[in-house]
């Protein structure tokens, strides 16, 4: 039984786009025409469906490839922070007995739709920023503190590129051990283990999805990591050529190299996520190992939301969304 069980859940028969995102007691699942978000609140499924509207569409330029790897990115972020905004609503702080005066204010400045928009740009810009300022100026800024000592742009780049990576491994594992991240997480699992099973061309049962792996090669943390690896490697490169002692030079540039780096790890994850031979399993062996930090294994009625959601977006037209 055990045996079957493993072959059930190692015999993939396609490759789907379809992706998704925890939220708070809930997931996010986005197909090729609509997303949708599924949450457990305290008095049962809350479920809502959008169709999709794609910048892509409207603007031809911005599908080529490199260009669409920002662009699909910064898109996911607005509609993942809007999706964990919604899901938030089901779950007031209790210690927030009314809106303070600064929300009273935004309310009656810009009303509540206004006020949502601003919120919800805010959000991203913050976590943007922090992105850019943990994993790209945060470690050129250390490394420069210590520039008087080093004596050759090889080792200035090995010493900022070693503090890239502990401060992306520190972040990742503190984030894996706060207690409210926890069933976010869980929920995480249950998004990758619904996905892969729906791949398998399984039913999508709780019982078919408990089997499943939790790690997925195409998760946004194998993306994070990919995105500081190739910034790794760009830096390296590009710091041979310029004034590589100059700590803002560097910052700069590290600014500059955003989008290409962003969009080369896009169409990394696309290729290795749409193949399956052993030179990408390889490549995608680090992505998976980090999903450690940031998947748990979750219940059952985790895995009754990530199957509902992902039903409410697979295509009426079979294999619309094959990758």
């Amino acid at each position: 039984m055990a045996e079957e069980a493993k072959n059930k859940a190692s015999a993939p028969k396609f490759r789907t786009s379809i992706g998704g995102q925890a939220l708070i007691e809930g997931v996010l699942m986005r197909g090729p025409g609509k997303q949708a978000i599924v949450v457990r609140s305290p008095d049962g499924l809350v479920e809502k469906v959008e169709e999709l509207t794609l910048v892509r569409d409207k603007y031809p330029i911005l599908g080529l490839p490199i260009i669409r790897g920002a662009v699909t990115f910064v898109d996911s972020m607005v509609k993942g922070v809007k999706a964990l905004m919604f899901s938030a609503d089901y779950f007031p702080d209790e210690d927030v007995a009314e809106p303070s005066k600064f929300d009273q204010w935004l309310e009656k400045k810009f009303g509540n739709e206004k006020m949502q928009k601003f919120i919800t740009a805010l959000a991203v810009f913050l976590s943007l920023g922090l992105t850019i300022l943990l994993f790209f100026l945060l470690p050129t800024f250390l490394a420069g503190l210590i520039d008087p000592y080093i004596k050759s742009a090889a080792v200035h780049n090995l010493v900022e590129s070693v503090i890239k990576l502990v401060i992306f491994f520190a972040y990742m594992i503190l984030c894996s051990k706060q207690k409210d991240i926890y069933r976010v997480f869980q929920y995480h699992g249950a998004e990758h283990k619904t996905i892969f099973c729906y791949e398998a061309g399984l039913p999508l049962t709780v019982e078919n999805c408990r089997i499943q792996p939790r790690h997925h090669p195409r998760c946004g943390t194998s993306f994070l990591f990919v995105v500081v690896v190739v910034s790794i490697l760009v830096s390296s490169l590009v710091f041979s050529f310029v004034n590589w002692r100059n700590m803002w030079v560097r910052m700069g540039l590290h600014l500059l190299l955003l989008i290409p780096i962003v969009g080369v790890t896009y169409e990394f994850n696309r290729y290795v996520g749409g193949h399956d031979n052993k030179v990408t399993r390889f490549l995608a062996r680090p992505g998976l190992w980090l999903q450690n930090f940031t998947t748990n294994e979750p219940d059952d009625s985790m895995l009754e939301v990530a199957i509902r959601a992902l039903e409410l977006v697979i295509p009426e037209e079979k294999g619309k969304d094959a990758w």
